[in-house]
């Protein structure tokens, strides 16, 4: 075996092939890809082989139409006959009638047909209970096994090297990077470790300290004995039955999710440990988890119940909390993964192949893959008890109706606010990101301040599903009178040293290193101009700066500024100090006379300035800053003085018509002021200047990215308000100008104030023009128009 390659890649499945396959596309040949046993024996010898294009996230669904274009021009056992999805309920019905517009922003030719065209399409289904369906030709299934192999052999083509029946023993890491793999056939010294271990994955990992959420799930189909004459059949889906099927030759291959699943582990510490011997093998049959699944599949496909089963496939499958893959460099440098592919790894495999190769040879991936990338994981998820938990939930749900607003339960609660019983005790509706409990609403205000019930602006349908007029009424509390918000589960990081300065002028497009005190909203830019992170930044001290950024997000910012402090060998440290602080937001028009009452310290200091003040009893820093566009500070203190915080603000503001509020009022008045948000309106994909955040860009000095930007891109994120106000889009909706689909929706809502349906999206059209949004099957007329539509000249907030 030779002793060094720039890159190793562990796991010959199909994932591995495929990463190994796009390297060498992209012109790496000092690749070796190393596999335990022999290619395919983990999980991709047992593959069940559906290829489904269309998903929830958008990228997943680019990097699945990827994979079947890739697939087409391989010999694999490529099969184009297309895929039904059935709604056995008429909320399934509405489910698929979104997923159709879906569909329309990707150019998938995804379409509605009847009941008979589906029978028409698969004879041997029972049309009964069925209340519609949808068929996308160009889906299909592929053979697992010759589709790794296919890849493997392109991969040694293009000069990698395959060595099996080498088990990798253990991971060098010196001075934060993998330096080094150890295996029973000798050490190879390395830059790159690619993880693409499959089930094996947290095993890997663990050699070089770093935990990989995944959790081995049992998964079992059957593969029926020869029954019909028919070819070509599409493959299946029935959600509301579980099940799904496919063509096997003159029989039918049938699986799917039961509502009792059974995590596979050799250690009950881990809920990850697989025995060492387990190379190309299969669990036991356990007929009686399957019995549901079973008698769901004789209603479906009646000849079920009497055809032979030829056998029953019980393999295990890597799944992750969240049922999105896992890939991306972890936080040791050069180390990285592509794993948990939750069953649906033969779909994305040519896809996770090209992200992944692009982000080891480019630095960065051409897709913004924020919701598949290791970082989403916080802390968290180094308990395997948790991690479990959030995987057999999220396995057990698999095929459920996904509404707006509908939230996980394992696990919960875990990370609370110092104010968590307060909020309890007022009536909140809690929702969960990132592990924090975070109020939603307050019920019992559902009859705000003003007395007004707000029922009527419950939107229609799916957007209506989760909605309460309590939302309504703390949103207008804000605007009328000042809402407290609270904001604790924010991020915050701390970049504090000697080039704490330096960095932060380097990976921010705006300046920051300004005078002490100073607070800057900034984005951080990727080599191609995309947005990787959108925070604020306070300076502190000469050395010392504070970055605060959205729950989610902190994992992955945190990451970021880390990779660029090393990649710049910066002398600096960035810390994570979220639960050190709690965090209050006080808006709205009498905002100044509550917080009056509460401080000796003046409160004439401008806009995006901060403050050290003492509110009460507790020392406070005071940032004039808002995500709703009114007067206001958000507060932070540290956490041991949260509670006696929050009672001071609550008592001094309760008799002014202040409401305390949850975070679905903050998105309707951050919609309404046109305020963007990560992940949903911004990310990698799009530029500062395509968002309308060029005022942030200060070409006047050197920063990551600078030179990718075009000042006047053709797309501009634009404001829409349709003119039903009882529609409301959410995201992804296909956005039409002229009958033409020219974009989607990237975030929506109800504006309270302005009484309309709000919608944005990146389009080439400017203020005025009129378009259309698909909203749950129907077109609803709207119009672009100048943002934000309340306050433009951003008098309140000052």
């Amino acid at each position: 075996m030779s002793d060094s390659a720039r890159i190793v890649i562990i796991g010959g499945g199909v994932g591995g092939a495929s990463v190994a396959y796009h390297l060498t596309q992209l012109g790496e040949r000092d690749v070796v890809l190393l596999e335990r046993d022999e290619l395919t024996s983990g999980s991709t010898f047992h593959s069940a082989g559906l290829v489904g294009q269309l998903r929830a996230d958008p990228t997943l669904t680019r990097m699945n139409q990827y994979s079947v274009e890739l697939y087409r021009t391989l010999d694999a056992g490529w099969t184009e006959c297309g895929g039904i999805k059935l709604a056995s309920t008429p909320e399934r019905m509405a489910e698929i009638r979104r997923q159709i517009g879906w569909a329309r922003t990707f150019g998938l030719p995804l379409e509605e047909i009847s009941v008979a065209e589906a029978v028409e399409l698969f004879p041997l289904m029972n049309p009964e209970g069925v209340v519609g369906a949808a068929y996308l030709p160009t889906d299909g299934q592929i053979d697992p096994s010759r589709l790794c192999y296919e890849l493997a052999a392109k991969a040694r083509q293009g000069g990698a090297r395959i060595r099996t029946r080498t088990r990798v023993l253990g991971l060098d890491v010196t001075g934060g990077r993998v330096t080094r793999v150890r295996t029973d056939q000798g050490d190879i010294d390395c830059e790159i470790v690619v993880n693409c271990g499959g089930m094996f994955a947290a095993e890997i990992g663990r050699m070089a300290g770093v935990r990989i959420p995944i959790v081995p799930m049992s998964h079992q189909y059957v593969v029926t004995e020869g029954f019909h004459d028919h070819t070509g059949l599409p493959t299946l889906r029935d959600p509301d039955l579980l099940v799904y099927y496919r063509q096997e030759v003159s029989g039918l291959v049938m699986g799917g999710y039961e509502r009792t699943c059974a995590p596979w582990t050799a250690d009950r510490t881990t809920y990850d440990a697989i025995p060492a011997d387990f190379n190309g093998r299969l669990l036991a049959e356990d007929w009686p988890r399957l019995e549901e699944i079973s008698d769901n599949s004789r209603i479906r496909v009646p000849a079920m119940g009497d055809v032979g089963i030829r056998k029953l496939i019980n393999g295990p499958e890597a799944f992750t909390p969240d049922n999105e893959f896992c890939l991306g460099e972890t936080e040791v440098g050069g180390f990285y993964v592509a794993a948990g592919f939750c069953a649906h790894g033969i779909a994305g495999a040519g896809g996770i192949g090209k992200v992944m190769a692009e982000w080891i040879v480019e630095g960065e991936p051409s897709m913004d893959v924020w919701h598949m990338d290791i970082r989403r994981f916080g802390r968290q998820y180094r308990s395997p008890s948790y991690t479990l938990a959030r995987a057999v939930e999220n396995y057990e749900t698999y095929y459920d109706i996904r509404y707006p607003g509908d939230e996980r339960s394992a696990g919960r609660p875990l990370r609370v606010s110092p104010v968590y019983g307060w909020h309890a005790a007022h009536g909140a509706v809690f929702g969960e990101k990132a592990g924090w409990e975070r109020v939603n609403h307050y019920e019992r205000n559902a009859r705000g301040a003003d007395g007004q019930d707000a029922e009527g602006q419950r939107p229609r349908g799916w957007a209506g599903r989760n909605f309460s007029p309590a939302i309504a009424a703390e949103h207008r509390a804000t605007r009328s009178a000042a809402g407290l918000f609270d904001e604790s589960s924010f991020a915050k990081i701390e970049v504090t040293g000697p080039d704490a300065a330096s960095l932060l002028e380097w990976v921010c497009d705006n300046r920051v290193a300004r005078e002490v005190g100073a607070v800057t909203y900034t984005q951080a830019l990727n080599g191609r101009g995309g947005i990787e992170c959108d925070f604020t930044v306070t300076r502190r001290a000469e050395q010392e700066f504070l970055i605060v950024t959205g729950t989610a997000f902190g994992s992955h910012d945190l990451g970021w500024l880390r990779k660029q402090a090393r990649l710049r060998d910066a002398d600096v440290r960035v810390a994570d100090v979220t639960g050190q602080y709690a965090c209050f937001g006080l808006w709205g028009p009498r905002a100044r006379d509550i917080l009056s009452t509460l401080t000796p310290d003046p409160l004439e200091f401008p806009f995006l300035t901060s403050r050290e003040l003492t509110v009460g009893d507790v020392p406070v820093l005071a940032l004039r800053v808002t995500f709703v566009g009114e007067l206001g500070w958000e507060l932070y203190c540290s956490s041991e003085y949260g509670l006696a915080l929050w009672q001071a603000l609550w008592r001094a503001g309760e008799p002014q018509g202040m409401l305390a509020g949850g975070y679905k009022a903050i998105d309707s008045l951050r919609l309404e002021k046109g305020y963007r948000v990560w992940g949903a309106d911004l990310g990698p994909e799009t530029t500062p200047y395509e968002a309308g955040l060029g005022f942030c860009v200060k070409r006047d000095k050197d920063f990551l990215g600078k030179d990718a930007l075009d000042p006047h891109p053709a797309r501009k994120l634009r404001c829409l308000t349709l003119g039903d106000p009882g529609a409301v889009a959410l995201g992804n909706e296909p956005v039409r100008i002229d009958g033409q689909v020219v974009a989607r929706v990237t975030s929506g809502g109800y504006g309270h104030t302005v009484e309309s349906s709000i919608a944005y999206a990146y389009l080439e059209a400017e203020p005025g023009a009129k378009v259309e949004v698909e909203v749950e099957g129907a077109w609803v007329a709207g119009s672009v128009v100048s943002d934000p539509l309340y306050d433009p000249a951003g008098q309140r907030l000052r």
